[in-house]
């Protein structure tokens, strides 16, 4: 007979006190309704159940919610300052030429404007250039067109997030 056990990382996150366990969900997505969706349904018996709840609950994140959630977003080319996640996530900007900061600089501004928040998209594993050309080609958008888009880009940043708070041994 085999035995499943839950993955250590994943069973550290199910014995988590409340408190703590909602703020290692928010530090991965600053919706609190997100976060309080994925905290109500533990414990999970595996990693890819609580992909399927995050996935489920992005899905069901009013205009509100995402704006709470792309508000925990730096812009591309300006990781926080001290934050490893956002550094880390945006390394495809770090050895960017002054010239692609500066285009995205002022893409990253045209696109603010026109849709009131930051430029949104999963970098991770992205070169500059690709953000850029993602960028160009986004802005054309309809906001509504663009908030799907959105939502699809955080549910993939969710997902690479509770990856590592939950796979960590």
């Amino acid at each position: 007979m085999t035995s499943t056990s839950t993955p250590p990382g994943l069973a550290r996150f199910n014995a988590l006190e409340e408190h703590a366990a909602f703020t290692a969900l928010h530090e991965a997505c600053a919706s609190t309704a997100w976060a309080k969706r994925l905290l109500a349904a533990r414990p999970y018996a595996t990693p890819e159940a609580l992909y399927a709840a995050s996935d489920a609950a992005m899905a069901e994140l009013t205009a509100e919610d995402l704006t709470e959630a792309m508000a925990g977003h730096p812009p591309i080319g300006r990781p926080k300052p001290g934050d490893p996640t956002s550094a880390r996530e945006q390394r495809g900007m770090a050895g960017a030429s002054d010239e692609l900061k500066a285009e995205m600089l002022e893409l990253n501004l045209a696109y603010q404007e026109k849709f009131g928040h930051v430029f949104l998209i999963c970098a991770t594993g992205r070169t500059g250039e690709q953000m850029r050309d993602a960028v160009r080609d986004r802005i054309g958008n309809t906001p509504e067109r663009e908030r799907e888009i959105v939502r699809t880009e955080l549910g993939k940043i969710n997902r690479i997030r509770l990856a590592r708070l939950v796979e960590e041994d």
